[in-house]
């Protein structure tokens, strides 16, 4: 048994991981979806000379559409009747919206919100003009972001649902395969991590309406929420998740009531006909279950989870039966070695798969924000090997020990001196037997593992809800949009001559935001926020890093705003654009903001 302190220290600790590790998915940013928009019709923030008849989205895999994936605002920022949005005949990979046959004169906000392939929602805004660009107040658009308290909601009950499953299936695998010789100590974290199992799954799947279409928590008790909820493949998946859980719990309540025990490899076969597909209602829902080589992909991932489960949950399996018992043989953590090491196999060849898979290219593993955190996975495993490195330094000289133990040969017994006679030669000393390894060793070196396994934990959960690397670089190829960059970058920037009514803002958009020919369109707004007229403009971009600039775009009033059809930009990187505002005369200023052109 640990001494009192010890057993305080541990709790602590977890505590505080769990605790930080909730805090940090709680608060989290609103997570990149996984269907990058590709291409717009109308393109954003492009001036029209006839009003479109239907706007028309292209993604990078397929997506599926909610009942109000589309809201149109006039310059009025009134929303304007549309048709029902659906998919271009034949392309999943589209969403469209017809529109009324007359539109007025002016800009119009497109607000859209779908949900990938791989079950992530995404979301985002367009801008075009029909005649002139004009000044707009869409403020409806911001409906259509992420809920801040739905989003936490929702990730911490994805961080409890992996917790919690690898909690149960490291502990089944551990009693199967390791055998410890009491697993009552096992019973009450294995009871508690299949109840937050089927809580969290719960959660998930009530909160899969307001989290797909960006609504409050209050949506989760609707009842038409559930009912689209359990039509949609994420639902499905959770459903099946839940019905595999009560099953296997009443299996096993059943052979409780009867007090019968499974032999260990009938044990072992009911665990993996549970494990299994359990973990499906996890890799067919993610990352594997979009792009390419969908099927390989998914028992990579399926096999990625179980190996996670085995190791990470064994350790806490190991941990607590270290705790409640201080003579465990050590047969015990060799075959958790053998265990660990096992995984640590598959987890790496799967890892080396998903991660090319998920990248695409070495330039994605720094330039995204998906290779960023990988990194930061491969560091914390990386951390996880080194603390598992010391248990197995350990379980090694101990063993050595063991066997050096019963390898010496016992000492002959003592025959007595003859009564006549040269007296017998002395006994050789007896070597000392080795002195047996501390297991309090052990026991620190496995709960540094389980610390840093919960790291892991959250990692891959963050990892899961992050655009991958290949989708953000095919988005970044030319002809289509960046990923996260719009395919217009509009720059707003305010500007104040110090004399009454000399403030107002200055709007400026690329189009494209990248590099090459590029249009320029610039309104000033008044004091009032309605459009200002001004005598005189011009608008300059440095990129300082570089040496290059200032380039004059030229641009020349178009009656109400400025424009050029044809400048250049030469290279990607963050530009300085500087901006000369005449009012009058005698007044006028020059301001400046940053400005990011992508490749």
């Amino acid at each position: 048994m640990l001494p009192y302190d010890h057993h305080r220290w541990a709790r602590r600790l977890t505590l505080l991981c769990a605790g930080l590790f909730l805090l940090l998915l709680g608060t989290a940013s609103p997570a990149s979806a996984h269907a990058a928009l590709r291409t717009t019709d109308p393109t954003d923030g492009t001036i029209l000379r006839t009003a479109p008849r239907q706007v028309t989205l292209t993604f990078t895999e397929s997506v599926s559409l909610l009942t109000d994936s589309f809201r149109v605002y006039d310059p009025t920022n009134h929303r304007v009747h549309t048709g029902a949005a659906g998919h271009t005949p034949g392309r999943s990979d589209t969403a469209r919206v017809s529109l009324p046959a007359r539109l007025a004169t002016g800009t119009y906000t497109v607000a859209w919100r779908v949900v990938s392939a791989d079950s992530h929602p995404v979301s985002g805004a367009l801008t075009f003009s029909v005649g002139e660009r004009t000044a707009t107040t869409a403020t409806g658009a911001a409906g259509d972001t992420e809920n801040p308290a739905t989003a936490a909601l929702y990730n911490i009950a994805r961080y409890l649902a992996y917790l919690s499953l690898a909690l149960l299936l490291g502990t089944a695998a551990f009693v199967a395969y390791c055998r410890p010789p009491q697993a009552a100590p096992l019973r009450t974290p294995a009871v508690t991590a299949a109840w937050t199992l089927i809580a969290s799954t719960l959660a998930l799947f009530a909160l899969r309406a307001p989290y797909e279409e960006g609504t409050a928590p209050a949506r989760a008790l609707s009842l038409t929420s559930l009912a689209r909820t359990a039509t949609t493949r994420p639902g499905e998946l959770l459903l099946a998740r839940l019905a595999l859980l009560l099953l296997a719990a009443a299996t096993v309540a059943l052979l409780r009531a009867r007090r019968r025990r499974l032999p260990r490899r009938a044990t072992l076969a009911v665990a993996a006909t549970v494990s299994v597909p359990l973990s499906l209602t996890w890799s067919a829902a993610e990352h594997a279950s979009a792009g390419s080589q969908v099927p390989l992909a998914i028992t990579s991932a399926t096999l990625h989870l179980l190996a996670m489960g085995a190791w990470l949950g064994g350790l806490a399996a190991l941990l607590r039966t270290l705790s409640r018992n201080p003579s465990l043989p050590l047969s015990v953590p060799a075959r958790f070695s053998r265990l660990a090491l096992t995984s640590v196999t598959v987890l790496a060849v799967t890892g080396v798969y998903q991660s090319w898979r998920g990248l695409g290219s070495w330039q994605a593993l720094t330039d995204t924000t998906y290779g960023r955190t990988l990194l930061v996975k491969l560091a914390t495993v990386a951390a996880l090997l080194l603390a598992a490195a010391c248990s197995r330094s350990w379980i090694a000289r101990a063993t050595r020990s063991r066997a050096q133990t019963h390898t010496t040969t016992p000492a002959p017994a003592r025959i007595p001196e003859p009564a006549t006679g040269p007296p017998l030669p002395e006994e050789p000393p007896k070597p000392p037997a080795p002195a047996p390894l501390p297991l309090s060793l052990l026991r620190r070196s496995v709960l540094a593992e389980a610390a840093v396994a919960m790291v892991v934990l959250a990692v891959t959960t963050l990892l899961t809800s992050t655009v991958p690397g290949r989708t953000a670089t095919e988005t970044a190829e030319p002809g289509g949009p960046v990923a996260g960059i719009p395919t217009a970058s509009v720059t707003t920037i305010p500007f104040d001559t110090g004399t009454p009514g000399g403030h107002g803002t200055l709007q400026v958009t690329l189009d494209p935001g990248r590099v090459g020919r590029s249009s320029v369109q610039a309104v000033v707004y008044g004091p009032d926020g309605g459009l200002s007229t001004v005598p005189e403009l011009r608008i300059t971009l440095t990129l300082a890093a570089q040496r290059i600039g200032p380039l004059d775009t030229r641009v020349t009033d178009r009656g109400g705003y400025w424009a050029t059809d044809s400048f250049t930009l030469p290279i990607p990187g963050t530009w300085t654009m500087k901006a000369t505002v005449r009012i009058s005369d005698v007044d006028q200023v020059t301001v400046s903001a940053p400005v990011r052109v992508a490749r």
